[in-house]
């Protein structure tokens, strides 16, 4: 399938956050991405129910939510109420990982698996035919604008044997440094979803950058 991208809505404008997400529904973009943070996970603390409710009211697309919280099973339905189609967990955070996943596509969502840099791609291997996602964390989860990990373009390559071996549908999410130097390289390993906070809304033209983003070609 093309590849898709998904705005990190954690860059936008809060003060204009209406007028962001209308630019991401008028742009070639494929997903809303939210971050959402408590402060116990990772240090630093986005926003919770009442945004994300918000941002609902005015997108067109899906929205990918994901969860940077501890004890995440306690809010899946909180979060599908307001208007969650994606919901991702870290497996650092969830202790009956294979119970978060059926939980969450109980409700009718997707469900995803998300990976830290540290953690190896083979700790998912018993869980990937259950999963929809998997997101690569390409930078330490928490904050905007780090340094892209280059190793993650291995753990890319890894994830998509490990996905052809055991017959998983999942699809590949990169979130963090992506941008149009990395882009490509990300693409041929085999990244189906780049999520891009401080490239699009960082840009001059942010409806630009997520047109060149979606329209990135790569060759054999």
């Amino acid at each position: 399938m093309p590849h898709l991208i998904a705005p990190s809505i954690l860059s936008a404008d809060f003060a204009n956050l209406q007028r962001d997400i209308e630019m991401i529904n008028s742009s070639e973009a494929d997903w809303f991405h939210i971050d959402v943070m408590d402060g116990v996970f990772v240090p630093n603390i986005s926003f919770g129910f009442p945004v994300i409710r918000q941002i609902n009211k005015y997108a067109k697309k899906p929205l990918d939510v994901h969860l940077m919280i501890v004890e995440p099973d306690r809010y899946f339905e909180r979060f599908k109420e307001v208007g969650a189609d994606i919901i991702s967990v870290h497996y650092e955070a969830c202790q009956h990982l294979h119970r978060s996943i059926q939980a969450i596509k109980a409700l009718g969502l997707k469900a995803g698996v998300v990976l830290n840099p540290h953690a190896s791609v083979y700790v998912l291997e018993d869980i990937l035919a259950d999963v929809d996602l998997v997101m690569l964390m390409s930078v330490n989860p928490g904050f905007g604008g780090q340094k892209f990990i280059k190793n993650t373009i291995v753990k890319i390559e890894r994830l998509k044997e490990l996905i052809a071996k055991t017959g998983s549908g999942a699809v590949i999410e990169v979130d963090g440094g992506v941008n149009l130097s990395n882009a490509v390289d990300l693409i041929r390993a085999g990244a189906d979803v780049l999520v891009a906070g401080n490239t699009v809304f960082g840009s001059d033209d942010p409806v630009e950058m997520i047109s060149k983003l979606k329209n990135i070609k790569v060759g054999n």
